[in-house]
């Protein structure tokens, strides 16, 4: 009998419930009490949007950061626009991103407990990777096609922009990561298309736009497969009163 693949969980847009963050791996077997990684050689990636509207962003990148450190070939995290908003606001902060930040729930805790180490991380976090047939990305935007046409160019193209002395880059992709609804309507799927076939894969996987917001309905429903099978949206809006939804990829 062939062995079960490790399994390939994904989460994203905790925005600052480490807490929940926490007890959700938990629950899953990827952590043990006292918060240590326990999940073998199973898969982890989070989809971005770290920092912002909840009560410890801080704590989530300290969390996720040390994670990393325990299992590098095991935990993942990749860029949000929350990310990169954070990012404006300490390496541009003359640039006017302060009223964009306040609307976006940004919190100065958040914010004043930044080091440049934690700028060094975040200004290289990869904005998509390819895991077997599902293409992992923070937004579900088809911006990603301006910024190369595979998975490692893309990568090192956000990279270079983040870390440009000036602020064009991180306006540049800021402004592609906060669209949003690329995948919906009757167009939804051929975008899907679009960038399946750019980076390959079988289906997009994107935070972002909560589900709710997708369905129609209020917060509290589970990941939604749209667009013809071809996106799963997991944002379940936490911070808004959804559910962090935590998706084995590999059973989904």
């Amino acid at each position: 009998m062939l062995a079960s693949p490790a399994p390939v969980f994904a989460v994203s847009d905790v925005h600052g419930h480490r807490d929940d963050l926490v007890a959700t791996l938990q629950g899953a077997g990827l952590l043990d009490a006292r918060e240590r990684w326990t999940g073998g050689d199973a898969q982890l990636y989070v989809l971005g949007d770290l920092v912002d509207r909840g009560p410890d962003g801080i704590g989530v990148i300290r969390l996720l950061r040390r994670l990393q450190a325990e299992a590098p070939a095991a935990v993942h995290v990749l860029l949000g626009n929350h990310e990169v908003l954070a990012l404006g606001m300490w390496l541009h902060p003359d640039e006017g991103y302060l009223p964009l930040w306040l609307r976006n729930g940004g919190l100065a805790s958040d914010q004043a407990g930044l080091t440049t180490d934690d700028i060094t991380w975040l200004s290289a976090l990869p904005a998509m990777a390819r895991v077997g047939d599902d293409l992992l990305v923070h937004s579900d935007t088809t911006a990603y096609l301006g910024w190369g046409r595979s998975v490692d160019a893309v990568n090192a193209q956000v990279t270079g922009m983040l870390t440009r002395p000036d602020p064009v880059g991180v306006s540049e992709v800021l402004r592609g990561l906060t669209q949003r609804r690329r995948f919906v309507g009757t167009q939804g799927a051929a975008q899907a298309d679009s960038m399946l076939a750019a980076y390959g894969g079988s289906r997009v996987v994107h935070g972002h736009s909560i589900v709710a917001t997708l369905r129609g309905v209020t917060p509290g429903h589970g990941a939604l497969t749209y667009a013809d099978g071809r996106a799963l949206a997991i944002d379940g809006g936490r911070y808004n009163g959804g559910p962090l939804l935590l998706v084995d990829l590999t059973r989904d």
